[in-house]
């Protein structure tokens, strides 16, 4: 579903920044150039979101010792790792 949704706001970039530049040329202080750096952030954005890293919970079960290291029971333990 995110590939879609990424996909999809892929095309909106492009096809915005088609629209902005095809414009005629009007002498106002911001020219093509918003438009097109609007669309080179917005697929930086996407790039970056769709490689970014991905994180998952490990759980497990850890033995627990006291100072004399006498066993004292088990405890759940998880950590977030990156893959």
């Amino acid at each position: 579903m995110k590939k879609i949704a990424l996909v999809a706001l892929a095309a909106l970039t492009v096809l915005s920044t088609v629209a902005v530049s095809t414009k005629d040329a009007e002498a106002r202080r911001w020219g093509r150039g918003v438009g097109i750096g609007l669309g080179i952030v917005t697929a930086g954005a996407i790039i970056a979101g769709a490689t970014g890293p991905r994180y998952t919970r490990e759980c497990g079960w850890v033995s627990r010792y006291n100072a004399y290291g006498e066993y004292r029971g088990e405890r759940r333990v998880c950590r977030t790792v990156a893959y």
